[in-house]
């Protein structure tokens, strides 16, 4: 389960409108440790029109293709990190708490918020609690270790 400012969160409808993702923090109540990541709420694909869909067009020259939005797995999504993934291999969900921490109306700001949060949190610095490991593909927390050693 989502939790977002002490509430419960269970479907799209107990978000605020045009929401189009989250970014949110797991935490790992053992050790402490956390996850910051984002999260899409629809997905949106361009698919190519079955034999019959074909078949029902009148002018020849329209599009091929039809455009598909479906929910994503939001409600039982963890993280993309390794670790994570491998705590919900083993069963280990019920170790993991899961608060958004805002939501956000376009994908541009997902990408945004993200990145602000995990900077603001310093996820990536030496003594860091944080499983993140890197921020945009561009820093690491490689690159906060003596590398003449």
């Amino acid at each position: 389960m989502w939790i977002y400012q002490n509430k419960e969160i269970h479907e799209l409808t107990d978000m605020p409108e045009n929401t189009f993702g989250f970014i949110y923090e797991v935490t790992h109540l053992p050790t402490g440790k956390k996850y910051i990541g984002r999260k899409q709420l629809i997905s949106v694909t361009t698919k190519a029109l079955g034999k019959k869909e074909l078949a029902l067009l009148t002018d020849k020259r329209s599009s091929k293709k039809k455009t598909v939005k479906k929910e994503t797995d939001w409600k039982t999504y963890h993280g993309s990190h390794p670790e994570i993934k491998q705590l919900i291999k083993e069963n280990k969900q019920l170790e993991l708490t899961r608060e958004i921490l805002m939501f956000v109306p376009t994908k541009k700001q997902l990408t945004y918020y993200e990145d602000k949060y995990l900077y603001m949190k310093g996820v990536i610095e030496p003594g860091s609690i944080y499983y993140n490991d890197n921020i945009s593909g561009r820093f690491f927390k490689k690159d906060f270790y003596d590398k003449t050693t």
